[in-house]
């Protein structure tokens, strides 16, 4: 099945840009493009993508309250794709439900990776962000996981279900929900897409595609 995408972006050419690029690859479908957040949220909701590709400063709505809307929903993976790198839209997007961060200077192989790994519920983040997201993390040192929390971590940043979790892993899925309530709480976050960032940043996991 192809990964089904919804292009957010206020410009028209950076929509059609994008457009071509995807619609190049044999295995993306590009259901529609939108120029605000009010209609990213409404084309999310009816056309139920696999992902949304979104940028940050949109009329109407701007990608963060899409992207809190669209992630509170469940109905698709949300992509931020945006030429803004500062830290505040970093932490803003990705607490707002975001499962990825990447700048619009990302080569064609970057991008079509990323929409990949975020249609499979994989957490993406361009170096840049990583590298801002580490800095911001530094500081006094943190609790360590244990060998078994860092293996079901590793397995949320895969997109895996708990009950997925638990076949990989030989363990019942109460005992997965008791790792990962450990996890967020010596990483002191709230959700697996925040405890997948965090991690990335600290070292834990290994930058998305560092070793492709």
């Amino acid at each position: 099945m192809p990964v089904r995408v919804l292009l957010v972006d206020d410009h028209p050419v950076v929509r059609e840009g994008l457009r071509a690029i995807l619609e190049a690859e044999p295995d993306f479908r590009v259901l529609g493009t939108c120029g605000t957040g009010a209609e990213a949220v409404r084309h999310a909701a009816s056309l139920r993508p696999d992902v949304v590709l979104m940028d940050l400063r949109l009329p109407e709505m701007d990608g963060v309250e899409a992207t809190r809307q669209i992630a509170a929903a469940g109905t698709a993976a949300v992509l931020v794709l945006t030429t803004y790198d500062d830290d505040a839209d970093i932490v803003r997007a990705l607490a707002a439900g975001a499962t990825g961060y990447l700048l619009k200077d990302s080569s064609r192989t970057e991008l079509t990776r990323g929409v990949r790994a975020a249609a499979r519920g994989e957490t993406v983040l361009a170096p840049l962000v990583a590298t801002r997201l580490a800095a911001q993390t530094r500081g006094p040192a943190h609790p360590q996981l244990t060998h078994r929390e860092a293996q079901v971590l590793r397995c949320v940043a895969e997109g895996l279900s708990n009950p997925d979790i638990g076949r990989r892993l030989f363990i019942g899925e109460a005992t997965v929900k008791s790792h990962l309530t450990r996890i967020f709480d010596k990483l002191e976050v709230a959700g697996r897409t925040a405890a997948v960032t965090v991690a990335i940043a600290r070292g834990i996991l290994p930058t998305p595609g560092a070793d492709r």
